[in-house]
């Protein structure tokens, strides 16, 4: 009885240090995120990678989401792949990302010839912001694995510009000429009141 109940507790062992070790599947990610400074605005730059065991094919895509402060058409990004922006999605079936309607999520296309395994970097992918502060934001992706041909839909967390903070509009602010007077009139119209009281 002891026997077993050794051998029972040493297979548990095995089976949980196995599902620890291993390898954990993850589509295209985010290397690394820069920004650089550029005329009054700011480049971020994404370095993208395919992992091992993924393969890349026409129509797999990944997305940044809620971009802040994106100028329009500063985007760029390696041969055989397209951008695009809109204000919410494209969402991978089964991922939840965070995603404001009012911010620009930013998505690139694959369009070349089929790359059959990962451990590849993709280039360097990147947009102009008026913003340098950065937030936390999602970052989906969808692409096949090489040994089984399913997709994969990952989503990881990196680095993107912050919204921009909110213009608030200025209300009136009076000239100083217009002070002046209101300064010299109103004890003018105090004095007038009293006199009329005294009659």
């Amino acid at each position: 009885m002891v026997r077993w109940t050794s051998m029972i507790r040493m297979l548990a062992v095995a089976v949980a240090a196995a599902a620890f070790t291993a390898p954990t599947q993850a589509g295209i990610i985010p290397a690394s995120v820069t920004v650089t400074p550029e005329a009054g605005n700011f480049r971020w730059t994404y370095s993208v990678v395919l992992p091992t065991d993924m393969k890349l094919q026409a129509g797999d895509y990944f997305t940044i989401y809620d971009f802040g402060g994106l100028v329009p058409g500063t985007n760029s990004q390696p041969t055989d792949w397209s951008y695009s922006s809109m204000k919410t999605g494209p969402i991978p079936s089964g991922l939840a990302p965070t995603d404001s309607a009012l911010v620009d999520n930013l998505t690139w296309t694959y369009n070349g010839a089929t790359i059959p395994s990962g451990q590849v970097g993709l280039g360097n992918f990147w947009a102009v912001s008026t913003v340098g502060d950065s937030t936390t934001v999602a970052f989906t992706a969808q692409n096949p694995q090489s040994s089984t041909g399913q997709i994969d839909r990952n989503i990881v967390d990196t680095l993107a510009p912050a919204p921009p903070a909110p213009v608030i509009p200025v209300t009136g602010v009076p000239e100083p000429t217009t002070m002046v007077m209101a300064a010299l009139g109103l004890p003018l119209l105090g004095a007038a009141r009293m006199v009329r009281r005294r009659i």
